[in-house]
């Protein structure tokens, strides 16, 4: 039996669901952005300016940025410090499913861990968000797709030396938008119990 389970997850593909899911049914404790919020509280940092660079790479120091911009880069290494800590202690306890925070790297060593990747077409995604945000356009969803992936992309890039999304990082990969949400939350119950 796996003890642990990542998701990384492309924006709207369903890895959040699908890890919920999977939580339930095996009993598991659940975590995503309430990480975000325990590392939060250990570092002493704001939460609202924690929220605020979750999941998105540091501020890359240029001539036009402004000096105060430089206060940036320490916040973001403390956060993403604090969030390593407890995605390791998580690890350690077991009986938990991972959404993000590049989960798959910091646990990449551990025993009994599965590590999946969840992406599907961009058009699925779309048509997905755009049921949780009908006031958006299909043009305005596409557009926040690329950022957040690209946002993801350069945070994991950033933090781990690795490239999200690559399957060698990854000892699943699944495309909701093949499967079906109830096929990934099943093979990766087939997997986790097997």
């Amino acid at each position: 039996m796996k003890k642990i389970i990542t998701i990384s997850r492309e924006f709207g593909a369903g890895g959040g669901e699908i890890g919920r899911r999977v939580a339930d049914e095996l009993g598991y404790d659940y975590c995503d952005k309430e990480l975000i919020l325990r590392a939060a509280r250990d570092a002493n940092i704001d939460i609202n300016r924690m929220l605020s660079i979750d999941e998105k790479p540091p501020l890359v120091f240029g001539f036009t940025q402004s000096l105060f911009d430089m206060y940036n880069a320490p916040l973001d290494e403390r956060v993403f410090g604090a969030q390593k800590e407890i995605i390791r202690k998580l690890g350690e306890r077991g009986k938990c499913v991972i959404v993000g925070r590049n989960a798959n790297s910091i646990l990449q060593a551990f025993d009994n861990s599965l590590h999946v990747f969840v992406h599907a077409d961009q058009y699925w995604r779309a048509a997905r968000l755009k049921e949780k945000m009908p006031e958006k356009s299909e043009k305005e969803i596409l557009d926040d797709i690329k950022i957040v992936d690209k946002r993801r992309q350069k945070y994991c890039s950033h933090y781990t030396n690795t490239e999200f999304g690559a399957s060698k990082y990854y000892d699943l990969c699944l495309s909701t938008s093949s499967l079906g949400i109830d096929k990934c939350v099943q093979i990766i119950l087939d997997i986790a119990r097997g």
